[in-house]
């Protein structure tokens, strides 16, 4: 017995292709003629809240997009292995030559919590365990802070684990190279899906800061 296709997914196809798809219509027949050329990369992480095309409120083919769990970048690691975001981020830089790479963590991140709290499924066997394995010597160097909260504690171990995807970034050498020479700069960002705000990373100070933008009504 085959299963009938999603009925939500249906009814935002037919919206998609009355609405955005038929006012766009002349960007997605170029996109589909000459190919994609965005001049910006992020890695985010997999969270249906976050979605980074909706937070920047991005056109097709504008924003070239990974996503994985906890937007981690894992470190320079040519090895024969499977590396998904690896090869996105070669594909970004060396074929579509992307300017600008931003790698956006989030608030109330459900790897980042289950980390913290050492909660499952973090098994040493399965795939979530060993993915966020990365994360654990971050949370490890982040001081709890007894005069904060719990969710205080968590958006530090978020945006340190930023700061830590940062640095994988630039093992890689053909990213370093890139960087050193102007061609192309890396960006760090923090969304709160509860308030929508973006926090953006000061790479000389170190420092978060919000960044400005008009109030919601």
């Amino acid at each position: 017995m085959t299963s009938s296709f999603p009925k939500r997914l249906s009814e935002g196809y037919r919206s998609f292709r009355t609405d955005s798809f038929a006012r766009e219509r002349q960007r997605y027949d170029a996109l589909a003629s000459h190919g994609q050329k965005p001049t910006i990369m992020i890695i985010a992480c997999c969270d249906s809240r976050a979605a980074p095309e909706i937070v920047f409120d991005a056109s097709p083919g504008e924003v070239f997009v990974v996503r994985n769990v906890a937007n981690l970048v894992p470190p320079y690691a040519p090895d024969g292995s499977h590396h998904s975001t690896s090869a996105a981020l070669e594909y970004g830089v060396l074929q579509l030559r992307v300017e600008h790479i931003v790698i956006m963590g989030h608030g109330r991140c459900g790897g980042i919590s289950a980390i913290v709290n050492d909660s499952d499924p973090l098994s040493s066997g399965d795939f979530i365990g060993q993915w966020l394995s990365q994360i654990r010597d971050v949370a490890q160097f982040v001081e709890r802070d007894s005069g904060n909260s719990e969710h205080h504690h968590e958006t530090r171990v978020e945006r340190a684990n930023v700061e830590h995807s940062l640095a994988n970034l630039r093992t890689f050498p053909w990213i370093r190279q890139r960087e050193q020479r102007g061609e192309l700069s890396v960006h760090g960002a923090w969304f709160d899906i509860a308030l929508g705000e973006l926090h953006v990373l000061d790479d000389r100070s170190g420092d978060w800061s919000m960044l400005e933008g008009a109030d919601p009504a």
